[in-house]
């Protein structure tokens, strides 16, 4: 399914959703595409505003963290290294558990290698989505991202990332 930029977060109708997105295998009849609104409904991603005698899709505050944060579990690569590492040092708090085990994943997810329990590298820089999600929810005052020139004893870093 196409994600839903901030363009589109008012839909005239769930008809003009199924429009937008495209029939076929993933929606079906349509029957799918209501299964769909259904889920994110329930999950507060979405919510229904009758405005004018028609009824409008929202994506919710919580919707739009949950498109961004799909597109941050997309790795980006770029063709040719620049010789820097990227170091992400981490002190999420304990009562914070979820959230730091899901920023690991989100890390993993990203193809960062862990060197210690809360630091992580990569030779590419984390994608701007990423970046933009732990700006909203506020994670990035426990992060530090760091980009390192020299390394000592890098040849296995090299190795895991094909250098």
């Amino acid at each position: 399914m196409n994600l839903l930029t901030a363009a589109d977060m008012f839909l005239v109708t769930p008809y003009e959703l199924r429009k937008r997105l495209g029939s076929g295998k993933l929606l079906g009849d349509g029957k799918e595409l209501y299964r769909v609104m259904y889920y994110l409904a329930q999950k507060g991603w979405i919510k229904y505003v009758d405005k004018n005698n028609q009824r409008f899709v929202k994506l919710t505050k919580k919707g739009e963290l949950e498109a961004l944060l799909a597109k941050a579990r997309t790795p980006t690569k770029p063709k040719h290294w620049d010789g820097k590492w990227r170091v992400i040092m981490f002190d999420i708090p304990e009562e914070s558990e979820e959230k730091r085990n899901f920023f690991r994943r989100l890390l993993i997810k990203n193809h960062y290698i862990k060197l210690q329990h809360s630091v992580y590298v990569n030779p590419h820089p984390l994608n701007r989505e990423a970046v933009n999600y732990l700006n909203q929810t506020k994670l990035i005052n426990y992060i530090r991202i760091l980009k390192v020139e020299e390394m000592d004893n890098d040849k296995d870093l090299r190795k895991k990332f094909k250098l």
